[in-house]
């Protein structure tokens, strides 16, 4: 019964006005975009009105201090945030977040664990393979082959008003820079003008005020100035030591709840021992391995002969060539 403490707490929001919508309708009709009216049908059918998902305790991140152990202080902080929403009966909401480190780290693992406690949908968008701000806010219906952005997508096709979007490596977004892939966040960024965000594909006013942030990024240096001043940024560094065994305790036992192999809920010590050596990403790929291997062998336990480390380290150094 504790835990029923910590489950999140849904609400309503509206975060687009139906009437907008069918005004558009009527105004596009004449335009003859089949992809664009069948997108406002979906929207007023589905209606405006999406969960808003409200914390009921701050200690509902209080798990992954265990399984993040190098995130403590985003975490510490995240509470904070989760404090407040709960005495004011609000939404959580927290400024952007940015998580810069080497990769490996689980930067990204851990937006998703965020997004988890908080009882909402999680978001993914790879920053690297965009090449233009359109694909975050659409580009307009007047183009062939036009679509609305992930942005809108997130709002329309989900059932949250408040999901968690990772953005994944900022720090690499490429293209052409008229038109700026990172563009679209100087507003989405800041809530007073995410509050009207207006997708330029459905071009109805949209409230994307309420999205939680958060991005990776390995290199500081290659992320703009007016993006970096909209975030809060924390420098995550490599587990090591008791944080590291925590960590891989965590990614063993995660994979474990996934399947049903019989295999112990706690893996032998030298098992452990090797495993917290090797980084946070990498260690799903060993372990799913190594229990191939042990299966192989008619075992459900692990044995340090299992984790084929040479064999990782082989992958990692591959160069492909032409």
């Amino acid at each position: 019964m504790a835990n029923a403490f910590h489950i999140p707490i849904a609400d309503y929001k509206s975060i687009y006005s139906v009437d907008d919508v069918e005004r558009a309708m009527e105004e596009s009709s004449s335009r003859g975009n089949d992809s664009l009216n069948s997108l406002y049908q979906k929207m007023r059918q589905a209606g405006g009105i999406r969960y808003i998902v409200k914390p009921s305790s701050e200690e509902g991140l209080d798990s992954l201090y265990e399984n993040a152990p190098n995130f403590s202080e985003v975490i510490d902080d995240l509470r904070k945030q989760l404090a407040l929403a709960v005495s004011g009966n609000e939404p959580v909401n927290f400024t952007p977040i940015l998580l810069l480190g080497e990769p490996g780290l689980g930067k990204t693992h851990f937006a998703r664990s965020v997004a988890k406690a908080l009882g909402t949908h999680f978001e993914f968008i790879s920053m690297s393979s965009l090449t233009a701000g359109w694909i975050l806010s659409g580009a307009s219906s007047q183009w062939n082959n036009a679509k609305p952005g992930k942005v809108a997508q997130s709002l329309v096709n989900g059932e949250f008003a408040n999901p968690l979007v990772a953005l994944d490596e900022v720090d690499k977004c490429g293209g052409d820079a008229r038109y700026d892939p990172m563009g679209a966040l100087y507003g989405l960024l800041e809530r007073d003008t995410a509050m009207h965000f207006r997708d330029e594909f459905i071009e109805v006013e949209m409230d994307a005020s309420h999205i939680l942030w958060i991005a990776t990024a390995n290199d500081e240096s290659a992320i703009p100035e007016p993006v970096l001043n909209r975030m809060n940024v924390y420098v995550i560094d490599r587990p090591c030591g008791e944080g590291a065994v925590k960590i891989a305790r965590a990614v063993y036992r995660d994979i474990l709840s996934e399947h049903n192999w019989g295999f112990p809920e706690e893996p032998e010590e030298e098992v452990m021992a090797m495993l917290s050596e090797i980084p946070p990403r990498d260690m799903k790929k060993l372990l799913m391995d190594a229990f191939g291997n042990a299966t192989l062998e008619r075992r459900n336990h692990l044995l340090a002969k299992d984790l084929d480390i040479k064999r990782l380290a082989r992958r990692q150094s591959r160069k492909i060539g032409f």
